[in-house]
């Protein structure tokens, strides 16, 4: 019996069931005091000034009431073209975020790469990649190669090389040795053992991994205009800076619409692939 306890008296009774040890107890007392002491100090360090709170309501309702009516007008003037350069941003940069991350997710399974310095190095590269925001990275590209939708692009390809490899090197290791060590009794090649044995195993996750990742790249891919690496979140800031409100609403409406179909694109593709 899992986390219980009996104490017996008297050769054995009465019995007295505990769902927790005292151990347990104390540990479970330990965590949530941890727990109530980090959110404690989060607040202290926040600094939330109360006068901005008693204040909100008064200026979320004068910020919505400048939104409205939302100026629809400006939709195929100055959102379509920066909405689909959003989706194109997101696209390429999951399909070179892909081809960037598989290599690199084979070297970090632990089972096709036995050489543990390559799969130390392969395993860096993939927490490095996650470590660093999607906006730093499109800040570091806007610095090499100038604003605009390549920062973008290679923005979100980098900051997905972790994501994708990191799972696709999992779905490898949890792959069952049957039909490798078949092949490889054969004499089947390495590419003969991926492609036959391997693949066949993780082609599901494989597909719904990109799907889950082109479909985040999608939202991260609407924000990264704000520092300037193309995309919808360019108009967004420009229609913020100019305290252009009704467009801003505009521009939310659509970000919203396109992550709805995305999120719509991605269950339908993954009932006819998967």
């Amino acid at each position: 019996m899992n986390a219980s306890t009996i104490s017996v008296a008297d050769a054995g009774y009465p019995r007295t069931w505990q769902r927790y040890t005292m151990g347990q107890r104390l540990l479970r007392f330990t965590l949530y005091l941890l727990v109530v002491a980090a959110i404690v100090q989060a607040l202290r360090s926040v600094e939330i000034i109360p006068e901005f709170l008693y204040d909100a309501p008064e200026q979320m309702g004068d910020l919505l009431g400048r939104m409205w009516p939302i100026d629809w007008s400006y939709y195929a003037e100055g959102v379509h073209g920066a909405l689909m350069e959003t989706l194109h941003i997101a696209t390429l940069g999951t399909i070179l975020s892909v081809a960037l991350a598989v290599p690199v997710g084979l070297l970090a399974a632990t089972n096709l790469t036995p050489n543990r310095l390559v799969n130390q190095l392969a395993r860096l590269i993939l927490v490095s990649s996650r470590s660093v925001n999607s906006l730093v990275w499109a800040l570091l590209f806007i610095a090499i190669f100038g604003p605009g939708p390549l920062a973008g692009t290679l923005a979100i390809a980098f900051r997905s090389i972790g994501f994708v490899g990191k799972l696709v090197g999992e779905a490898i290791e949890e792959a069952q040795r049957g039909p490798v060590e078949a092949l490889t009794a054969t004499g089947a090649s390495k590419g003969s053992v991926l492609w036959y044995g391997y693949w066949p195993q993780i082609r599901p996750a494989f597909w719904s991994i990109v799907l889950l990742r082109w479909d985040i790249n999608v939202r991260e891919s609407a924000v990264l205009g704000l520092v300037g690496a193309g995309g919808i979140g360019m108009t967004l800031d420009s229609a913020m800076n100019l305290f252009q409100w009704d467009r801003v609403a505009l521009v939310l409406v659509a970000i919203f619409a396109v992550v709805v179909v995305a999120e719509v694109i991605i269950t339908q593709a993954r009932k006819r692939i998967l």
